[in-house]
């Protein structure tokens, strides 16, 4: 969700700023922490399949006292997380054998590639 942040320039430091044309006031994403059971059951969850859509989706949200949009976009950042992972374990494995690696792929550059990516979690 949205939270309501501090009005910029609503201090002496001058005027209030407008944001987006939403107002005087920023708003501010709130950052989601799981519980630790939360974390393991959507782990879980990903083990068996690395996109969770549709009904699944929506009781695996319930279940978890979670909104689907934590769920979308955990599932989102997992999938980043994992393909990172695998491409890091494959460079490794091609450098274990003397496999000469072009220039590293940093985390960036898989954001941009992605259809999905999403930064900031709800």
């Amino acid at each position: 969700g949205l939270e309501l942040s501090h009005c910029v320039g609503a201090n002496s430091l001058g005027p209030a700023v407008p944001w987006r044309s939403g107002g005087p006031c920023k708003m501010k994403r709130v950052r989601t922490v799981f519980k630790p059971e939360q974390l393991e059951r959507l782990e879980q969850e990903f083990l068996k399949q690395q996109y969770m859509v549709g009904t699944e989706r929506v009781d695996l949200a319930a279940t978890l006292h979670l909104t689907e949009t934590q769920v979308k976009v955990w599932f989102q950042n997992r999938r980043i997380k994992w393909r990172k992972q695998s491409m890091e374990q494959k460079a490794a494995k091609l450098s274990q054998f003397g496999v000469i690696q072009p220039a590293t792929v940093d985390s960036t550059d898989i954001k941009d590639r992605e259809e999905d990516t999403v930064d900031v979690e709800l």
